[in-house]
């Protein structure tokens, strides 16, 4: 039981490592915050911002859980959603991409 909770948390750490690096590398190449979206000038730039959502979503949802309201206090029902949502949504790409490199390295 134990080690398939921790599996779980390895899983999940993978998937929220890969987001925070890949939102950091996005707004260091690209010169423009990361937001979840799926616009752009053309078809291609459109497909680019929807997969950098999805693989960087989980940490884009754990900062926006984070934003301050209009009085400058932070809500604990945001925090609370944005982490369950960003941890779920770690744990997808997390097993994504450790399919994809168990595949690859077989």
């Amino acid at each position: 039981m134990a080690t398939e909770f921790f599996l779980s948390l390895f899983i999940m750490a993978v998937g929220l490592s890969f987001a925070g690096a890949g939102t950091h590398l996005y707004q260091g190449v690209s010169k423009q915050a990361a937001y979840l979206r799926f616009d752009g000038e053309n078809f291609l730039g459109s497909l680019g911002h929807l997969a950098m959502s999805f693989l960087c979503g989980p940490y884009i949802m754990m900062q926006m859980g984070w934003q301050s309201q209009e009085d400058g206090t932070a809500s604990i029902g945001n925090m609370l959603l944005g982490s369950l949502i960003g941890f779920g949504w770690g744990f997808i790409n997390g097993l994504l991409l450790l399919g994809m490199y168990f595949a690859i390295v077989g």
